[in-house]
């Protein structure tokens, strides 16, 4: 990409990369469905001095529900400017007290505000519990990535539902006597700054874009930060060649303001610098080079006063408005003016579907042509063997780099220990114990053991290795890369994962080679029996041996203890992981 990048230099350069990556941005979000019928309500409207606040619901989808609060002030000459507000991770969305600043402070100058519940906040949570009046998964991030999971196993990205609310939102906009369709804009911080970077790059209807604090530099990104909320990540997207900045550039030269604070706790300063440099040439390249704008404050990840000011500037110079852009004081409204159902909820309110339902769907429909196939079965497992291969980003190792080293032994009780290191497919090492019986025996049989929280898990004495290893079998317990010794402790719990997602090498597909490349090492040793070549997995470890069971005919036999069912399992049931 940046030897691509290094090589646009004139405007018609840029603008043919443009239609390539709004084609390849557009399939990775997508494919959206066909527009159906909004059927908005309102559900009430509450009279404020200067302006009123509409209360609306309305289909993005058939029977998928949004909420949301459109501010519109009194005195409307003509069509004025709308601005969509899209919220970041705050559970309480557009109630929490910097959103209404934000959003009182627009109206007061002049522009109609949407502002709508996402996916998991507000009054839109996806797994409402009605006992406990929250979600029974977690807050906002924890039921994003929750819901973004089983949309990943359907071969879609959760940033659909998230884009598709939002351009449903602007064709309700615009579909009001008041709104001036030509002069939409869109903003939003954190969370609500990543849709409105896809929003803007995919919606030309979008006059003015304003993201805070988050469009930045993918390369920066995963080398500081690592990869972040579900709703972030494209399927193949960085294989593909698409990059965060490239969602500002298709849009160019339309006006953008990319807002960022010094020490962002969750983002990367460099990463932001990074973006607006090379979207800088794009913008100068086609003669508005004034239209990309980048202001930063020194704070927390936070939107301070001064990149309000801006904000609100920055709307009213494009959409061409007189006035003051410096914030005034308002009145904080108590959250129960602003709710739209009567509940507080769509899921009690109105039912409905929610992601989940829809991805269930898409997933039956998936379901059909697997069983279809099975019915030639023995064509279909030939299939299935490629496409597990490609799905998983499997690359097989299938010449050692080097053998194991040696890092300690130590003598218990009818057995031998030994500590080995092997080398991985990347710059890291394999580590693994090798249990070997104090007997006569020239050949042994081998089980080769995985616990999904290391392999020292069960290597105490009295442990359930222990006990094979006295049966007779030398044991070889290993980590996998991202487990036990080689776990990623830096940054969130899903971070390798979702980035396998990004660059199409799932950690299953790299776990799988790591175990076949134990496999082989055991197979060249003398004291093993290689026809006698089994292995158990614990817990998660059991999807990764099973795809390397499958890929290679050396592991004779598998016992899988407390595996994923299936992936059907996992889309077809509303609550698919307890805890």
């Amino acid at each position: 990409r940046k030897k691509e990048i290094a090589g646009l230099i004139t405007a018609s350069d840029w603008k043919q990369r443009q239609v390539k990556m709004k084609t390849k941005i557009l399939n990775a979000i997508g494919p959206f469905p066909a527009k159906s019928p909004l059927n908005p309500k309102v559900t009430g409207v509450v009279h404020k001095p200067g302006y009123r606040i509409e209360k609306i619901v309305f289909e993005s989808w058939p029977g998928f529900y949004v909420t949301g609060c459109l501010f519109l002030p009194d005195k409307i000459n003509g069509k004025v400017p709308a601005v969509l507000n899209l919220i970041g991770h705050e559970q309480e969305s557009y109630l929490a007290p910097l959103d209404q600043v934000i959003i009182h402070n627009l109206v007061k100058k002049g522009m109609i505000v949407f502002a709508i519940d996402p996916l998991g906040q507000g009054e839109h949570v996806q797994y409402f519990d009605q006992k406990i009046n929250f979600s029974s998964i977690g807050y906002s991030v924890v039921e994003h990535s929750y819901f973004g999971n089983i949309c990943f196993l359907t071969g879609s990205s959760s940033a659909k539902y998230f884009t598709w609310d939002g351009i449903r939102a602007i064709d309700y906009l615009i579909s009001r006597p008041e709104v001036d369709a030509e002069r939409i804009g869109v903003t939003g911080f954190s969370g609500g700054g990543t849709v409105t970077t896809y929003l803007a790059a995919v919606d030309p209807r979008v006059k003015v874009a304003i993201p805070c604090s988050w469009s930045i530099y993918n390369q920066r990104l995963m080398e500081m930060k690592g990869t972040q909320d579900a709703e972030t990540l494209f399927i193949n997207g960085l294989k593909q060649g698409i990059s965060f900045e490239d969602l500002i550039e298709v849009r160019a030269p339309k006006p953008t303001l990319m807002t960022f604070t010094s020490r962002d706790e969750y983002l990367s300063l460099q990463g932001a610098l990074d973006a607006y440099h090379e979207a800088k040439k794009i913008y100068t390249a086609l003669g508005q080079t004034e239209n990309l704008q980048l202001v930063m404050d020194d704070s927390k990840h936070w939107m301070t006063s001064k990149i309000r000011k801006e904000i609100y500037g920055f709307f009213m110079k494009h959409f061409g408005m007189q006035g003051d852009p410096t914030e005034v004081e308002v009145d904080i409204l108590p959250a129960k003016d602003l709710l739209v159902t009567p509940s507080g909820q769509i899921f009690s309110s109105f039912g409905g579907d929610m992601v989940f339902d829809v991805n269930k769907k898409e997933s039956i429909k998936l379901f059909e042509t697997l069983d279809h196939s099975r019915k030639n079965n023995t064509n279909h497992l030939n299939q299935v063997l490629k496409s597990a291969k490609s799905i998983s980003g499997f690359i097989d190792p299938c010449c050692p780099k080097a053998d194991a080293i040696i890092n300690g032994r130590y003598q218990r009780d009818g057995y031998t220990i030994s500590k080995y290191a092997l080398q991985g497919e990347g710059d890291y090492a394999i580590p693994f114990l090798l249990f070997v019986p104090d007997d006569l025996s020239t050949k042994h049989p081998v089980i080769l053991y995985l616990h999904s929280d290391g392999k020292i898990t069960e290597a105490k004495p009295g442990g359930k290795i222990e006990a094979l290893v006295k049966k007779g079998y030398i044991i070889a317990a290993m980590d996998p890369l991202g487990v036990g010794e080689t776990a990623n402790l830096a940054s969130r719990d899903m971070s390798d994962s979702y980035t396998g997602v990004l660059i199409g090498r799932s950690l299953v597909g790299i776990q799988a080679g790591d175990i076949i490349r134990v496999v082989h090492y055991l197979q060249r040793r003398s004291d093993i029996d290689p026809s006698k070549l089994g292995a158990i997995a614990e817990g998660e470890m059991g999807i990764p041996l099973l795809h390397a069971a499958a890929f290679a005919p050396a592991i004779q036999s598998v016992i899988l203890d407390g595996s994923l069912i299936s992936y059907r399992s996992v889309v077809t049931n509303r609550i698919y992981k307890i805890g």
